[in-house]
């Protein structure tokens, strides 16, 4: 059984996220997706939506096996625990490819690192970031401020 790692933030899922994960199920037979917390992300705003609802979603997606958190302290701890044979990263996250090889080798985790590739948008207001979904809620919404209130 040849398992692979994905990670991520995955605050407001969008195809970018379902490419990231249907392209990441492709390098082997089991998907697990590291789902990071909350209070560890800091290369970018916190998410919007909890850690479990973000777990929760992602653990619904056709492409994933298993979705779990982040280790609070370590990222590397669910990486031992998984013991996967390739770790995907997204096209466009933060993360040093070089430098979580170096990682893994100094723990003595064996598995290769790629990176997986963008998706480019199928249709004209296709949105494929969470950060452009947010503004585009904000600037849609204080536009028509004075409208009732719609929410389901």
């Amino acid at each position: 059984m040849k398992r692979v790692v994905a990670q991520g933030t995955f605050d407001i899922l969008h195809p970018g996220h379902l490419h990231y994960l249907r392209e990441a199920a492709s390098f082997g037979d089991e998907l697990h997706v590291i789902v990071a917390r909350r209070e560890n992300v800091t290369h970018k705003a916190p998410p919007v939506l909890s850690n479990e609802q973000r777990r929760e979603m992602v653990g619904g997606l056709d492409p994933v096996d298993e979705a779990r958190l982040g280790h609070p302290d370590d990222i590397f701890v669910p990486i031992e625990e998984i013991d996967p044979a390739v770790i995907v990263l997204g096209h466009d996250q933060h993360h040093d490819e070089s430098g979580i090889r170096e990682a893994l080798d100094a723990r003595g985790i064996d598995c290769s690192v790629r990176r997986a590739s963008a998706r480019e948008p199928e249709y004209e207001d296709e949105l494929l970031s969470t950060g452009d979904i947010v503004d585009r809620i904000l600037a849609e919404r204080s536009s028509n401020a004075d409208c009732t209130d719609d929410r389901a």
